[in-house]
């Protein structure tokens, strides 16, 4: 039986082209706007120290914000850029800029099994408020409710059965109750090393019959 359910969000949730596309650019576009306006703030502050801290140290601020963009560029899972990104998407959401891309089958069927009792949580290598941001200002309306918690990188890195036990801990039912959503194959073998059940989300493409991980198109596709 499973009791609760973790789902990644780019590409399974999600589509990737929303967070490539429309986030990624919008963060780049405002990053040094934004650094201005709040760097002073304590929090902000902290950021841009951890994120020089990661490129070596000795960065000015100017040095910062270009590494920072570079990160963006290369697509780096860096805790506090993906920490500042949230900030900066943030106004965005709230100026109606954007909403959130959710696939309805992914919108209908966390509602459903969220209905049947089921615990939903989300690990996503977006930090947890921008995680909170999308599925609180979604295409299918405000689904935060649904969920039960949110985990990122600094539960560790998603390739890394580590990072599963932790959550499986943090959750507080057996890892074979609980069911891991995702598009990345090293993920899944990383949750299933970790005693996690596993699905696949093709969105696009052929299915693998012989994949080490059961494969579906969509939500709806999911037997739990």
């Amino acid at each position: 039986m499973v009791q609760a359910i973790v789902t990644d969000i780019e590409g399974t949730t999600s589509a990737l082209s929303f967070v490539q596309d429309v986030l990624f650019p919008y963060a780049r576009k405002h990053l040094a706007a934004f650094v201005a306006a709040h760097g002073h703030e304590p929090a902000v502050r902290a950021l841009l120290d951890d994120a020089n801290g990661e490129a070596g140290g000795g960065l000015d601020e100017a040095g910062v914000i270009a590494q920072l963009e570079r990160w963006i560029d290369e697509d780096r899972k860096a805790t506090p850029l993906k920490s500042l990104q949230g900030l900066i998407w943030e106004s965005g959401y709230r100026n109606g800029d954007f909403k959130g891309h959710i696939y309805p089958d992914a919108a209908a069927q966390l509602c459903a099994w969220h209905d049947r009792g089921t615990r939903l949580y989300v690990y996503s290598s977006g930090s947890v408020y921008a995680q909170r941001l999308l599925f609180g200002h979604s295409e299918a309306g405000d689904l935060t409710p649904l969920f039960s918690g949110y985990y990122d990188t600094r539960i560790g890195g998603k390739r890394e059965a580590a990072s599963y036990r932790a959550i499986v801990a943090d959750i507080g039912v057996p890892a074979g109750e609980i069911l891991f959503l995702s598009d990345i194959v090293e993920e899944l073998d990383a949750a299933r090393t970790a005693g996690m059940r596993t699905v696949q989300l093709v969105r696009n493409g052929a299915l693998d019959p012989h994949a080490p991980h059961r494969q579906v198109r969509d939500f709806n596709a999911i037997e739990i």
